[in-house]
């Protein structure tokens, strides 16, 4: 394990080589996919209202969306895995992109409902098996930054995606938004076709048994729950970002859409930044990244009736949480190097693990009474037990490495008999 960390993790003089076109290709993938998935936030109330639901449930949406991109992920990973890669992101583009159309079309709130699950499943498979990809296609040294492009189009999409979903459904109704993503979707998909090359299967073909073997290290898991806790803590105050403005803060409803797009900004430029770093400096991009979004969460929650203040902490828990997202990516994929398809898959669950745990314990602190700035206070926390578990997990990789370099090296091997080795081939 500590060879393969060692390997993806180089000296920072080293040259970089540069990023392949078809890396960009997926990250534009990813920005209809992540628009998609964000874009409700700001078309609940007329979905409300076609569908004849209350906004609750119209909210049901968005769960769906993520507990399907939670469970779709490892699900579709394992049912692609012998697959060829190429031909397995033009089949869930193709499917992503026809639930984007079944949803503009859907009569019912259950037909809705439905194509928003399966839109799920195959942007969670697209994800998993995107990020191997990227990996594979990347040099050496930029894993790292190569899913810092994709992870790039996700906060492009929190930048101009969902805004201009919003607007669509202002202006032209809620399944205009839904046509939109449709037609970016149908551009993503003639990119991949056109600019992603075939990546050839391993000679050996992959072997389930052996890429769920990942599942009994304790550093997968450590880097699983890190990526929930971490991402989660940030998503825990977020989520309640809007009535925090106009409840806490005093700051215009007017004003909200472009506070949250700071967040969606300093969320770009915080991938690039890691992106950039996280390569050389895993472990320094997780620790200072973690605690940078620990102590804003902690200032949001003693500050937050300051309008100066609390705006300027959404760019900056934006920068920091998008900051860290690379490394946690990066992290995986040195853990569980044995199975890159299922590291992506599983690191996608993870965090969508804390989109979904983060806002659930916002959500109990309020209905429990303590007010919208008590969510900084529980998002803090997460980010503190996360801290813990990086500390944990470089102690633990510190220990593994002392264990191995202390074993006796190997006796040199005999020359090969030639002879020999033509009998056996």
């Amino acid at each position: 394990m500590i060879g393969t960390v060692t390997r993806v993790m180089p000296d920072s003089a080293q040259p970089r080589a540069r990023m392949p076109l078809a890396v960009y290709i997926l990250g534009l993938s990813v920005f209809a996919l992540g628009t998609s998935e964000f874009m409700l936030s700001g078309l609940l109330p007329p979905i409300a209202e076609d569908m004849d639901v209350s906004i609750p449930q119209a909210g049901l949406l968005i769960s769906a969306f993520a507990i399907g991109m939670v469970v779709g992920a490892p699900l579709l990973a394992v049912a692609t895995l012998r697959l060829p890669r190429k031909t397995t992101l033009i089949a869930l583009i193709t499917v992503f992109a026809l639930g984007q159309v079944a949803g503009a079309l859907a009569p019912t709130y259950e037909i809705l409902f439905v194509s928003r699950v399966i839109s799920a499943l195959a942007c969670a498979g697209f994800w998993a098996v995107g990020a191997s990809v990227a990996v594979a296609m990347a040099p050496a040294n930029s894993r790292a930054k190569a899913l810092a492009v994709m992870i790039g189009g996700l906060s492009i999409a929190n930048v101009l995606g969902v805004p201009a979903g919003a607007f669509l459904g202002d202006h032209l109704g809620w399944r205009s938004a839904f046509w939109a993503v449709a037609i970016a979707s149908t551009i993503a998909l003639v990119g991949v076709v056109t600019l992603i090359p075939r990546i050839p299967l391993p000679a050996e073909r992959p072997r389930l048994k052996r890429e769920l073997s990942i599942y009994g290290d304790r550093q997968v898991w450590l880097s699983i729950v890190l990526t929930s806790l971490a991402g989660g803590g940030v998503f825990c105050a977020f989520s309640y970002f809007a009535p925090l403005l106009t409840d806490v803060s005093g700051i215009a409803e007017s004003w909200v859409p472009g506070v949250l797009g700071l967040f969606g900004l300093g969320a770009l430029i915080g991938t690039w930044l890691g992106g950039r770093i996280a390569d050389a400096h895993l472990f320094g991009v997780l620790l200072s990244g973690i605690a940078a979004s620990t102590v804003f969460l902690v200032a949001l929650a003693l500050f937050a009736s300051s309008p100066v203040i609390t705006v300027s902490l959404a760019f900056l828990l934006g920068v920091s949480a998008f900051y860290t997202a690379p490394a946690l990516n990066a992290r995986m994929f040195n853990v569980a190097a044995a199975a890159p398809t299922l590291a992506g898959a599983t690191t996608t669950a993870a965090f969508n693990l804390g989109n979904t745990g983060g806002p659930w314990l916002g959500g109990t602190v309020i209905d429990a009474g303590l007010g919208f700035p008590a969510t900084a206070w529980a998002g803090a926390a997460m980010t503190v037990t996360a801290l813990a578990l990086v500390a944990l997990s470089l102690r633990l990789q510190g220990r593994s490495r002392t264990i191995a370099t202390s074993l006796p090296a190997p006796a040199p091997s005999p020359a090969p008999d030639t002879a020999s080795a033509e009998a056996v081939r």
